[in-house]
């Protein structure tokens, strides 16, 4: 069953199996779904690969050769959860449909495909994750400068991004985007392609052409042909490749990166703004502790608020006082929650009217979510919220005249359009409910002719309406009746009479012409949703606001959250911050800390041991701040905040993809890449930096960071250390120390989470070990050894380090030793005069 298609003798196929090999000659990358009658069926290849990764049987099909074709299938009205589970593992799958009814062909039934579904085409709002877009991205290198136009053509919006020749901010970018799939035009950047294909697992298509002369509204207005090229490449790849109808696209927005707060790849990833680090999960991100939106589309907005903080502080006032004013009329906002419940995911609704298979459950939710509009509109007039948009009342009424409650999925099973919004639809109805009415009244009236009991009346789609007679009973049929036999089964036997097969006529007849009709007036209301598209995805646009808002309030609300105060000062103030998914996941009771840094203040310097707190409150700024630029309250008892330009971290093991690189080195790129980019308005989190190389080697390095990023830079920055040593620096201008608390007793260390003001004056390496459940012996040996190198040490009589630590000052007075040394001259010297040079040496250190 390991027929190849390349290998098949071609004159010997069947006319179908002909037809077959033509459409997969133009799809060969793709999984041919091929339409025949009630199933689609995968041959070849296709058959074996699908039989394997959808766990369906494989069979083989009489195609004209000797030896079966391998084949699968799948039925076509569940196919959606085989294409969706295909796609997600990568796949493209070709969707070749019967393109005339088989009643009417003359000869073979006309096929082709219809559409691709790939990675980022999809548009099936089922087969997507609501909280996210789904883009996929063309990516062309002109002039050095690397253009990004992406697109989620499930809700129509397409962007244009540059990065400049920098190929870590390029995948930082694409990362940060979470791109689905990217259109390159040739496979030069081969090292690129291997990365982002194998290592992110993100499908790469390469193609080489432009699409000309369509679409064209979209780019009209640009002047650079740099993003004009951009478009018509990505076009290209969906209209041509992919048979996707654009319709809906939007108009290109440019953005600009330097309007956001920049972070990268990493700080998203050490912050768990959408996922954390451990399982990769929604779960206990932060992201799933401000989302309380009641619509995808609003949950999709605020996660894009959070990915993209503003830098504009009239924007961000305007959301927080958005925020102040729903909290004020509370009553109003729960009211208005009620309302944004009804809406469904209207912007993917309108996406998929254009280029998807918009069934009458579709339209039902459109028509469902257009309900609501008066009311959210009347309350945000009363909170005197800018939105305006219409209540598009027209095309409610068009929809609650026209489709029935509650339709099929299929669009060709009838029961789609009311009574009552076509004459001629309704007088096909009544025709179909006349004859059957007059069906039922025909049994009994047969009855009564016949004086035969058992006598039934039934249908089936083979036979058509019969008279059905129980064996006993068949010796009581006249030929007077007029019945004809028609079937004989083992309890009885099926006759029709001329009666019969008249009504038969008129009801089937009708039957086809009421699916076939309300097919077309279904198609017709379509056309009219399609005029409105970009009304509703206006409208849709609006309520994902209104709706993110809506729940950064509730949010406020439920967690304490205050409104923060933005200060054109270089200073932090914040007075009991806390983070907030800690706070609501951690078991005891939270410790709120302050983080006070006035406008001299550039670095803390952060002592304690591990397990105290220390990442945790580094943590915590950066989210504050983050909340606070993207226009949310933020979880402290008071904030007041400059606006940061970017933020980077270096926290924790870096699980960097970096392939091959030791710890040391990616958190020494990292550093690079924070040194390299910071300006004086940046935020910088150092956890620890340092401590993968050896002892004398981090701190000094960690030193030299320190003092580069406080006295060059001059940008804010937490930096944590268990180099002691460093505590000394405080004497420069604009460090201060400060720690975590720990209290010990009895040998026992339990920490207060509290950082205070100064350096930590104790090392608790030991007593972590003890609370980690390290066995006594070793513990023992450990306080043995320690006790050991601090009596060795005469400087420090103190245990105040977690590092064995040297003087390396050099010597205050002349040496004699070293002048003696610096006078002689290796090469001149015989052995006999070195031997006297040594001792000569020897008794000047003696003195």
């Amino acid at each position: 069953m390991d027929m190849k298609r390349n290998e098949v003798d071609r004159s010997k196929l069947s006319p179908g199996m002909k037809q077959y090999m033509e459409i997969k000659d133009e799809h060969p990358d793709e999984l041919l779904f091929y339409r025949l009658g009630d199933f689609y069926e995968l041959f070849f290849e296709d058959g074996i690969l699908c039989s394997r990764e959808l766990e369906l049987t494989l069979t083989g099909k009489n195609a004209g050769l000797e030896e079966r074709v391998p084949m699968c299938g799948v039925p076509f009205h569940s196919v959606k959860p085989y294409i969706e589970k295909l796609v997600s593992k990568g796949y493209k799958v070709a969707i070749c449909e019967q393109l005339e009814d088989p009643k009417d062909a003359k000869g073979m039934v006309k096929r082709g495909v219809v559409q691709v579904v790939s990675k980022g085409t999809v548009v099936d709002y089922e087969m997507l994750n609501e909280y996210d877009n789904n883009y996929i991205a063309s990516i062309l290198k002109i002039n050095g400068t690397y253009t990004i136009t992406y697109s989620d053509i499930s809700t129509g919006s397409l962007y244009i991004l540059d990065v400049y020749d920098d190929k870590n901010k390029l995948i930082d970018t694409i990362l940060n985007l979470n791109l689905k799939e990217i259109v390159l035009y040739d496979n030069e950047e081969f090292e690129l392609i291997d990365l982002l294909r194998n290592t992110y697992g993100i499908d790469i298509n390469i193609c080489g052409n432009y699409l000309e002369d369509k679409y064209e509204y979209l780019y009209k207005d640009i002047k650079e042909m740099r993003y004009i090229l951009g478009i018509k490449h990505l076009l290209y790849y969906l209209v041509v490749k992919e048979l996707k109808e654009l319709d809906h696209l939007e108009k290109v927005t440019i953005v600009n990166p330097l309007e956001y707060l920049e972070m990268d790849v990493h700080t998203v990833r050490n912050l768990e703004l959408f996922e954390t680090l451990r399982l990769k999960e929604r779960t206990y991100s932060l992201i799933w502790l401000l989302d309380k939106t009641k619509t995808a589309m609003g949950s999709r907005m605020l996660k894009n608020w959070l990915a993209n903080p503003l830098k504009d502080k009239d924007k961000i006032t305007n959301r927080y006082d958005m925020i102040g004013k729903l909290r004020e009329e509370f009553i109003l906002k729960d009211e208005l929650l009620n309302d944004l419940d009804q809406v469904y995911d209207l912007e993917r609704l309108c996406g998929k009217t254009v280029c998807g298979n918009l069934n009458a459950r579709d339209v039902l939710q459109i028509k469902r979510s257009l309900k609501v509009l008066p009311s959210i509109l009347e309350k945000i007039k009363t909170l005197g919220f800018k939105y305006q948009f219409s209540d598009e009342h027209e095309l409610y009424n068009l929809l609650e005249e026209s489709i029935y409650e509650d339709p099929p999925i299929g669009l060709k099973e009838g029961y789609l359009i009311k009574d009552g919004y076509n004459k001629e639809l309704d007088e096909l109805k009544a025709i179909r409910s006349g004859g059957k009415d007059f069906i039922a009244s025909l049994e009994e009236q047969e009855r009564e002719r016949t004086g035969i009991k058992t006598l039934k009346v039934g249908y089936t789609k083979v036979f058509g309406y019969y008279i059905e007679i129980s064996k006993g009973q068949v010796k009581d049929v006249k030929d007077e009746y007029g019945y004809e036999r028609r079937q004989t089964l083992t309890n009885c036997e099926r006759f029709i009479s001329p009666l019969l097969k008249e009504k038969e006529a008129l009801i089937l007849n009708a039957e086809e012409k009421i699916i076939e009709l309300e097919y077309n007036l279904f198609m017709s209301i379509k056309e009219k949703i399609k005029k409105e598209i970009f009304t509703l995805k206006a409208i849709a646009n609006d309520i994902a606001e209104i709706d993110a808002i809506c729940s950064l309030a509730t949010v406020a609300d439920l967690y304490n959250l205050v409104r923060p105060e933005i200060t054109d000062e270089r200073i932090v103030d914040i007075e009991e911050g806390r983070h907030p998914v800690v706070e609501r996941v951690s078991k005891n009771e939270y410790v709120a800390n302050d983080c006070k840094m006035d406008k001299h203040t550039n670095t803390l310097l952060i002592t304690g041991p591990n397990m105290s707190g220390k990442s945790t409150f580094m943590r915590q700024l950066a989210i504050i701040i983050i909340m606070a630029q993207m226009g949310s309250y933020v979880p402290a008892k008071k904030a007041i905040l400059p606006i940061f330009d970017k933020i980077f971290t270096r926290i924790g093991a870096s699980d960097d993809l970096v392939s091959g690189e030791s710890t040391f080195m990616v958190e020494m790129m990292e550093a690079r890449n924070a040194i390299a980019n910071a300006t004086s308005d940046s935020l910088i989190l150092f956890d620890e930096l340092g401590r993968g190389t050896a002892t004398y080697d981090g701190m000094s390095l960690a030193q030299s960071i320190l003092e580069y990023v406080n006295n060059d830079i001059g940008c804010k920055t937490l930096f944590s250390t268990h180099y002691h040593e460093l505590t000394a620096l405080e004497e420069l201008k604009g460090i201060k120390n400060v720690h975590v608390e720990a209290y010990l007793k009895d040998g026992n260390v339990t920490f207060l989470h509290k950082v205070s003001p100064g350096a930590v004056d104790k090392s608790y390496g030991i007593h972590v070990a003890k609370l980690a459940g390290m066995p006594p012996k070793v513990l023992e040996r450990a306080e043995e050894v320690l006790n050991y190198y601090e009596s060795q040490d005469e400087k420090a009589p103190k245990r105040n380090s977690e590092q064995v630590s040297f003087d390396f000052d050099e010597p205050k007075q002349n040496n004699k030793v070293m002048d003696k040394l610096s006078e002689i001259d290796p090469l001149k010297v015989t052995p006999m005069d070195a031997i006297n040079l040594l001792y000569e040496l020897k008794e000047l250190s003696k003195k």
